[in-house]
């Protein structure tokens, strides 16, 4: 099986760019749900827990329980808690989800300020504080997610906006119950729409791993992609003139050309609409149809850099980096390289 290599040079140059954009370390919270996009959760926790981040974000418990231990706070977004836990708290998506959850469970309130997918209303700000208080949680944060941040716009003004006016009335209320809350509402690329962060932290996920795209209209941080995938040789051959390769014979040669099979497929998230149209970054093409454990290249190297960017990839198959990432196969070994 292919491999994939992190550069942990690459990753530290990302945080720097964030600590300094946000103002400081301890305003970072690092996503990494879904296996840290591909890149391996637990690798990626204990980097960033040595470069001084001390929040985290997840998508369940079981994830949370990977990487706990390297934080003082993991959030998790997508999963009504089983248990309270010290240093781990619940992202409340809806109304309907406060009575579902233990007494005593840490929950950050999600406010739908604009995004229309998870969150409460604003006005029901204050009904949502009392019927946490009434079922025994405790709130720590109140929590909000930005739906165009990359895109040149007025959303993310607005947005902003409204958060801003929430975080206003919920001080105010959190005194009532004794609560003390940080706010949050940036992801990635509104970690860089303003010179100031004015939230307590930002949720980093895409411009951690440097492959963050803005529009073209709005500044590009500099950051560099941390993940390569790589493929090693498991046979090679001499296709000659009008000889074809791979299921229905899709590529034909039209001279004798030398093609070696390396032992990635579509199982291992090398998207098979990539087939026999992708080039890599060397200039090596992909010859003929994707299989499910193999694909074949124009090339004999024993290992071969598939993609040093999951952006590059992704234009390929018309998609986007995060889907190529998050489809890494979690068997795949994960090595530290720089």
């Amino acid at each position: 099986m292919g491999s994939i290599k992190l550069s942990r040079k690459a990753l530290i140059h990302n945080l720097d760019i964030i600590a300094h954009q946000v103002g400081g370390k301890d305003k970072i919270a690092v996503v990494l749900k879904d296996n840290a996009y591909g890149h391996g959760a637990v690798m990626i926790a204990e980097e960033a827990s040595q470069y001084g981040v001390k929040h985290a974000v997840v998508r369940l418990e079981r994830e949370a329980e990977e990487i706990v231990d390297f934080f003082e706070n993991v959030l998790i977004l997508g999963q009504i808690a089983t248990r309270a836990h010290p240093k781990i708290s619940y992202a409340i998506n809806s109304f309907e989800e406060i009575s579902a959850y233990p007494s005593g469970t840490r929950v950050e309130l999600k406010i739908d300020t604009g995004m229309h997918r998870h969150g409460i209303a604003p006005q029901q700000l204050g009904e949502a504080f009392e019927a946490m208080a009434e079922k025994g949680l405790v709130c720590i944060g109140i929590m909000s997610h930005l739906r165009a941040a990359d895109t040149l716009s007025s959303e993310w003004f607005w947005q902003r906006k409204i958060f801003d006016t929430v975080k206003r009335e919920a001080s105010d209320l959190a005194k009532k119950y004794g609560w003390s809350l940080r706010f949050h509402i940036s992801n990635s690329a509104g970690t860089f729409r303003s010179s100031e962060c004015t939230d307590d932290m930002v949720r980093v996920g895409i411009a951690l791993y440097g492959c963050l795209e803005m529009d073209s209209t709005l500044v590009q941080p500099e950051l560099k992609s941390v993940l390569s995938l790589c493929g090693d040789k498991i046979a090679t051959r001499v296709l000659k003139a009008g000889e074809r390769v791979g299921y229905n014979g899709i590529y034909e040669a039209c001279c004798d050309e030398v093609v070696s099979t390396y032992d990635l497929g579509y199982a291992n998230g090398l998207d098979r609409l990539a087939s026999n149209h992708y080039v890599t970054p060397q200039g090596i093409a992909l010859r003929g149809r994707i299989s499910m454990d193999s694909a074949s290249f124009s090339s004999d190297t024993d290992e071969l850099i598939i993609f040093d960017n999951a952006n590059d990839y992704a234009r390929a198959v018309g998609t986007i980096g995060y889907e190529i990432l998050a489809c890494l196969d979690k068997d795949l070994k994960r090595e530290w390289i720089l």
